[in-house]
């Protein structure tokens, strides 16, 4: 969805200049003053297909970027699972998840010229502090902007020795030579490869659990040669299925993107829900009888 964003996030959420504190300032495990796991929240090494992630999408700074950002932390986990619930299976239990903004595409160049900005560390140690507390992930999504989906990886890399931090990237944001929201993205499967690549060491380096790993896509050219996307067996890479509209639509969508000729092998599938675009919002019924069943639902 294109909404072109100018600020970044300050200390307490409020709108502030690019030049502010960054994600880089702070070491994670301090700040979240709980001991990391060893596991995946729950239990277990492998994300799929034991378990359905069921996730809340946004930033703080401003509600237009999604449902996760309209309250507290630990508020949005109740609300959380109290939307997760019908998707609970006795044979695949919820895996709940907040998936972050935590570089956010701008509609200014800044300081650096990148038309990106880049959440504090401590809002990031925030929500992962609630996720784990709750038994969750903490997803950090990147807008790049005119930056590239690598370099705002590396900037996450403390985040992405936890072993209940996972990545997703947002190529609909990656707009070289153009202002974001004024045209759509894209990215290559080369230049996914050496994200996946890159996040797959962390996990091999630090023998940790399985990582989610997120591809937002909603026009089919989104990722280029996405037939030739890896799927390192250290991630859970998911092609999730973006884009408001109409139910007939998203479906219709749904079922292109998730056909054999469209998804890459490997790949896992997500679907993407807007409470307050959409019309006639997909039931959790409704979506679990979408074939494939999704392994990752996520609202905005």
């Amino acid at each position: 969805m294109l909404i072109a964003v100018v600020f970044a996030v300050t200390r307490d959420g409020s709108p502030a200049s690019s030049d502010r504190a960054s994600a880089d300032d702070a070491t994670p495990a301090r700040a979240a003053r709980l001991p990391a796991p060893q596991e995946l929240p729950g239990g277990g090494r492998r994300i799929f297909p034991d378990r359905r992630v069921v996730a809340f999408y946004g930033n703080p700074a401003a509600a237009a970027l999604g449902v996760l950002g309209i309250g507290k932390p630990t508020k949005m986990m109740a609300k959380l699972r109290r939307q997760a619930k019908p998707y609970a299976r006795k044979t695949r239990p919820i895996l709940p998840a907040f998936e972050l903004i935590s570089s956010i595409a701008a509609n200014a160049p800044g300081n650096d010229g990148r038309y990106v900005n880049h959440v504090p560390a401590e809002i990031i140690n925030r929500y992962l502090r609630a996720a784990r507390k709750a038994k969750a992930l903490l997803i950090l999504d990147i807008q790049p902007g005119h930056a590239d989906f690598m370099s705002e990886t590396r900037r996450l890399r403390r985040w992405l020795k936890e072993p209940d931090v996972g990545l997703a990237i947002d190529p609909e944001w990656h707009t070289p030579g153009a202002v974001p929201g004024t045209q759509l993205g894209s990215t290559t499967a080369a230049d996914v490869n050496r994200v996946t690549e890159y996040v797959a060491q962390i996990v091999r380096d630090g023998r940790l659990p399985q990582k989610l790993f997120v591809i937002h896509q909603f026009t089919q050219d989104m990722v280029r040669n996405k037939r030739q996307l890896q799927t390192p067996p250290e991630l859970a890479v998911t092609m999730n299925v973006d884009g408001f509209g109409t139910r007939s639509g998203k479906l219709s969508k749904y079922k292109d993107f998730t056909s054999k000729s469209n998804r890459p092998a490997g790949t896992y599938v997500g679907f993407k829900l807007f409470y307050q675009e959409d019309t006639n919002l997909f039931t959790p019924k409704g979506v679990m009888a979408l074939r494939p069943r999704p392994d990752v639902v996520m609202y905005e």
